[in-house]
């Protein structure tokens, strides 16, 4: 078997209709054999473990961060209810300009305030 008719084979044994059987014997029969060095087996399933506990350790981080961000984000939008309800009390009405602190000022007074004109 020349190389050519070794690459046809190889890439035809991706096809999804070839007989993987058939296509081995063929390589077989040309005088191609596999040998692999011992512990090949048990490196290989090494590898293969090593990546799917990395996976397990992803999909952990997301579920342990999915569940701080709502131990924080729960009690932060009480607080800015709690802040609401304080300022409606303090100021009779809820309004930019009762939420940002601004009293009895005019636009013209925050405006100079703000450019220092």
């Amino acid at each position: 078997m020349n190389s050519s008719e070794f690459k046809e084979l190889l890439i035809r044994s991706l096809d999804k209709e070839s007989d993987p059987v058939k296509d081995s014997a063929r390589i077989e029969e040309a005088g191609v054999s596999f040998k692999f060095r011992e512990g090949f087996h048990t490196k290989v399933m090494d590898k293969i473990y090593r990546a799917g506990s990395s996976m397990v350790r992803e999909v952990e981080f997301v579920k342990n961060l999915n569940y701080v961000f709502y131990r924080i984000a729960l009690p932060g939008v009480a607080a800015i209810v709690l802040l609401l309800i304080s300022i409606f009390l303090m100021e009779g009405s809820i309004s930019i300009n009762s939420f940002l602190g601004l009293g009895n000022g005019n636009d013209e007074s925050i405006i100079c305030l703000l450019t220092g004109n």
